[in-house]
């Protein structure tokens, strides 16, 4: 496994190889959910590389990047034990050297759900995702599903732009009690931890209940916001129904695929998770 920090080193890297190229982007402070990224670019590619780097872009300046789990060591270790080609670990400096002020953006799906909540985290996102795209030039690159959202702005700017990578969707993967795995939740106290499980479990209600023949959203939405707040310590940011494939918020009734999602503070610490129907 190749560690590389320089922009000409990784492109020499990716020149020499052959084959598909899988590439996993992340912020580090790896988990069970990065780990089956990296196994699924490893059964569909050639070869993967995995980069890591805390995108300041994406961050607004009330929210965590200074406290934003920081545990290289330990990623450099997890990834010694899976199948890497190669680890890209760019400074601030490579990514956004002196003077830099070009940033790409998508203007209809980034605005909704987490858009809204967190009005600079796409453009951010988008721009270190574009990036590294040029960078690596991946025939592949692989995004959890957890970040839903994130997902189909990814599908959505490669078709825009142009590029000839395969976007692959990879499960969520969850604890034991249902909480989707996330970097965050190492802020959590064990209490909060085993609190934070009714976020799922509201979202599965909901689609019982959608299952059940329940299709006004409204009704569907209030259940699933009174069963988080079932917890006292919940602070819920939104719940959302919304159109799976364009994002669109759904009012009245529903005939369609849906995305169903939740934002939901505990112990102040920001906590997204989804949910779709076929």
């Amino acid at each position: 496994m190749r560690t590389i920090s320089s922009l000409s080193e990784v492109k020499k890297f990716r020149h020499n190889l052959s084959g598909t190229i899988g590439l996993v982007p992340t912020m580090g402070a790896l988990h069970d959910g990065h780990l089956s990224l990296i196994k699924q670019s490893n059964q569909t590619c050639d070869h993967t590389i995995v980069s890591i780097f805390i995108n300041p872009a994406q961050f607004s300046e009330h929210e965590d990047l200074s406290s934003y789990p920081k545990t290289l060591d330990a990623d450099l270790e997890l990834l010694k034990c899976i199948h890497v080609d190669a680890v890209f670990l760019p400074s601030n400096n490579t990514m956004y050297p002196k003077g830099y002020s070009t940033f790409v953006n998508e203007s209809i799906l980034s605005k909704v759900l987490e858009g809204a909540s967190r009005p600079k985290f796409f453009k951010g996102v988008i721009t270190i995702v574009v990036k590294l795209f040029n960078i690596i030039n991946p025939s592949h690159s692989f995004f959890g599903e957890k970040d839903a959202q994130q997902l189909q702005i990814i599908k959505k700017i490669v078709s825009d732009l142009n590029y000839s990578i395969d976007i692959v969707s990879c499960p969520i993967i969850r604890e034991k009690t249902g909480l989707a795995m996330s970097s965050r939740n190492t802020y959590l106290s064990a209490e909060s931890r085993k609190s934070a499980k009714i976020i799922y479990n509201a979202l599965k209600h909901g689609v019982s209940l959608l299952k059940g023949g329940d299709r006004n959203v409204k009704i569907i939405q209030q259940a699933i916001t009174k069963k988080i707040k079932s917890e006292p310590s919940a602070i819920i940011d939104y719940v959302t129904i919304s159109n799976k494939v364009s994002l669109e918020e759904i009012t009245g009734d529903i005939n369609c695929s849906v995305l169903i999602s939740a934002a939901v503070y505990f112990d102040g610490v920001r906590l997204i998770d989804n949910i779709s129907t076929a």
